[in-house]
């Protein structure tokens, strides 16, 4: 019998297999991979430990593998991001803590988007300093537009770009022209 399910954001966080939206009973390989995936969901992303990778989207789904192991499949934030080889390490880890085995598998397509990050994790990014991306990723940022930026820590939106690479290669580096700081803002991908 094979079960997979994808993360499906729920009021209140968590996630429900698919299908199952309404709550309701489900078979024991359901509940197993919706197990696991809470476990994996609870993974910090090892650049901004503020943020899960159910936050920021990076969590995809999970199956039941003939071996009766679970394959998470993670999508990383983008092709070449160094976070993922530790972010698959840590999620194998916490499901081998509950005593789940558990294979990571990188998946590329589709590609992650902004879009995917919860609105929870954009307001943890804003509390620990750091602009969120828009809720909703335009045409812009394929051209290099920016997008009206405010500042995290004031919330003006009097702000300047400083440099397109901020402390990581998924963040821009600004500074706020009413209060002077700078910080970094997650980019809109």
């Amino acid at each position: 019998m094979s079960a997979r399910i994808s993360p499906l954001p729920q009021r209140g966080g968590g996630c429900l297999p698919a299908g199952q939206a309404g709550g309701g009973a489900t078979d024991l390989p359901a509940e197993r991979l919706y197990r696991a995936l809470s476990i994996a969901g609870a993974v910090a992303d090892p650049e901004i430990p503020v943020l899960t990778i159910a936050d920021l989207g990076v969590l995809r789904g999970a199956r039941l593998a003939a071996d009766g192991a679970v394959e998470v499949d993670i999508t990383p934030t983008y092709s070449g991001c160094p976070a993922m080889n530790m972010i698959a390490l840590n999620v194998e880890a916490a499901l081998a803590a509950q005593g789940i085995a558990a294979r990571v598998t990188l998946v590329l397509s589709p590609a992650w988007t902004t879009d995917w990050m919860t609105p929870d994790g954009r307001e943890k990014l804003r509390a620990y300093g750091i602009a969120p991306p828009s809720p909703k990723a335009t045409r812009r940022a394929l051209f290099g537009m920016d997008e009206e930026i405010s500042c995290p820590r004031c919330g003006s939106a009097e702000t300047e770009k400083l440099s397109e690479f901020g402390s990581t290669a998924c963040k821009s580096l600004w500074r706020c022209t009413a209060c002077r700081e700078p910080f970094d803002h997650f980019k809109c991908l």
